[in-house]
């Protein structure tokens, strides 16, 4: 007898073709017939309502802690996600000297904003090198499989100290050492290497990541590290600031590699047609035989402001600095008191010292109230801006009337990138270009500003079923691109397709009433941390190596997911 099989659905097998109604039997974690099947199993879960897909490969999170301290990796595998590639954007934590613990917790709050007690209280920290960091996790079960990159923050910092960490030029030295750290890593098991060049990104204090201005020698040099291992894929943020310069580095680490490179591309909303000619030389790049791929998404790269979340609109105002300290219910109480109201309202912002709220400050077209199935192509027209312009008063009026609704609990929608028109059309151009991948949904991290983990339900929902302002994507070119497409990127060529052979990383899928929940704040990180969560309905059922994670939206308690070292092949047959 088989150990499960999927009965009747209508299978979207990730490979880009039409859905075909048939049954899917797995036995020993792997898929073993696909078609008219006659035996039994001993457990049989009826899809004859519902569409059976792979389970989803996100290649851009960022669970390098929470990996550590818990079992489930939430908010991805309440969205489909069966395998999830973290130490992206150059932060993480290993390798790490003992005495560089509080330098690398620093980077990721101000990067990722995982506050610092939430790490301090859950890293255990049993680990120096990253091999000894692998092996660690190699121990713990999971609810989904999760690969790690070795993050070039962390490696500048174990090799070159404090040169490293104020950005000093490498010397020959310190990069024949990141290269061989690079190299052994990898063969240890992590799937490539990564790194960060943009001035968003920075520590909790302010420093830019200690990799902002990482010389062409130092990256071409672990780029090499990472030939030397002979797999292993690179992952770069970058501002684009001077792009031909930028580009020569990218396509000379590629070439110097032959490994292949992804790179963050979204919508500036100040150069609206920027990511064209990003595109356009990624496009020029693969013609001449360089293997460089954008990173994009389908939706809004969001800010969620709130009374509980890191930043609303209010944050650089004096008064609502006075009661930030409060629970939220206080705080509600003092927002609600008129003559507080009047004074927070006539107050101007202290915006001197940051760049983002005073980019907020004159961008409220870009923000709108989230309702509760969230609407993540939203018109223009409905935006705080407009909204308040119709009614005749100043936004921050509206924003603060929004943020006490719902007992404080209401959030705004900030699109800080991807939405500089007012619609997805240039993501859905980005999304189909023919050398982009889907990713940028950053579970595991931003716990106090975004929840994008939820990217694979979207792209259901809104592109394949409910779009209206404009054309949407076929299931199956949503399905190939979130599973074959995102795990062949990465090199896991075992996952991302349901035939005889591959993993049984499977996803059962209510499409008809799949419905996405706005975000909700949740307080169980260590240290009761706060984090963003958001849930779906429609997953009939998730399975992770042949075992049921989730069944009708819930988890069963199942933790057949582990850590997958490197890269892997692709099925004999």
């Amino acid at each position: 007898m088989f150990d499960l099989l999927i009965k009747n659905g209508l299978i979207v097998d990730g490979k880009g073709k039409e859905p075909f109604r048939g049954d899917v039997a797995i036995r020993d974690g792997t898929i073993v017939e696909v078609g008219k099947i006659i035996e039994r199993a001993h457990n049989e879960i009826e899809a004859s309502n519902f569409q059976v897909t792979p389970g989803f490969v996100d290649i851009h999170t960022h669970y390098d802690g929470q990996v550590t301290w818990g079992e489930e990796l939430t908010p991805s595998s309440n969205h489909g996600v069966t395998t999830a590639v973290m130490g992206n954007c150059g932060v993480g934590f290993a390798p790490c000297r003992p005495t560089d613990k509080e330098r690398l917790i620093s980077l990721m709050e101000g990067v990722e904003d995982i506050p610092h007690p939430v790490l301090s209280e859950g890293l255990p920290w049993n680990w120096e090198t990253f091999p000894e960091y692998l092996d660690s996790l190699s121990k713990r079960k999971f609810d989904i499989d999760f690969a790690a990159q070795i993050p070039h923050g962390p490696l500048r910092v174990y090799v070159m100290g404090d040169r490293g960490a104020n950005r000093e030029p490498a010397t020959k030295e310190d990069i024949n050492t990141m290269a061989a750290l690079t190299s052994e890593a990898i063969s240890a098991g992590a799937l490539g290497f990564s790194t960060s060049r943009t001035l968003n990104h920075q520590t909790a204090d302010g420093q830019p990541t200690p990799t902002l201005t990482a010389e062409l020698d130092e990256l071409v040099g672990i780029a090499k590290g990472v030939q030397a291992a002979g797999s292993g894929v690179m992952q770069v943020v970058t501002d684009f600031k001077g792009s031909e310069g930028e580009f020569e580095i990218l396509k000379e680490m590629v070439k110097q590699s032959n490994r292949p490179l992804s790179v963050s591309v979204a919508q500036h909303h100040r150069v609206t047609d920027g990511w064209r000619n990003i595109l356009n030389t990624i496009e020029e790049a693969n013609k001449e035989g360089i293997d460089l791929k954008a990173q994009v998404c389908g939706r809004p790269v969001g800010v969620l402001f709130g009374l509980e979340l890191t930043n609303n609109p209010f944050s650089a105002h004096p008064s609502f600095q006075s009661i930030e300290h409060l629970t939220l219910k206080e705080k509600l109480k003092k927002l609600k008191d008129p003559a507080f109201k009047e004074k927070l309202l006539s107050e101007k912002p202290q915006l001197e010292n940051n760049p983002f709220l005073r980019q907020v400050h004159s961008r409220y077209h870009d923000m709108y109230a989230f309702e509760d199935e969230p609407n993540y192509e939203p018109l223009p027209s409905t935006s705080i801006a407009a909204l308040a312009e119709k009614r005749g008063i100043h936004p921050l009026m509206l924003c603060l009337e929004i943020l006490t609704q719902d007992d404080g609990k209401n959030m705004i929608y900030y699109t800080f990138l991807n939405y500089g028109e007012g619609t997805l059309e240039p993501a859905k151009k980005m999304m189909e270009h023919p050398n982009t991948i889907l990713g940028l949904g950053d579970g595991g991290a931003h716990c106090g500003s975004i929840c994008d983990g939820s990217f694979t339900t979207h792209m259901l929902t809104h592109w394949v079923r409910d779009r209206t302002r404009g054309e949407k994507l076929t299931l199956q070119w949503v399905i190939k691109a979130h599973c074959q497409d995102t795990a062949r990127a990465v090199g896991l060529y075992d996952r991302g397709i349901i035939a005889p052979g591959y993993k049984a990383d499977i996803n059962v899928i209510d499409l008809k009433n799949m419905k996405l929940h706005k975000p909700e704040v949740h307080y169980d990180l260590p240290a009761a941390g706060r984090r963003l969560m958001q849930y779906a309905e429609g997953y009939v059922a998730t399975i992770v190596n042949g075992e049921i994670i989730y069944l009708d939206g819930k988890p069963t308690g199942a933790r057949p997911g582990k850590l997958v070292r490197g890269s892997q092949r692709a099925p004999l047959n």
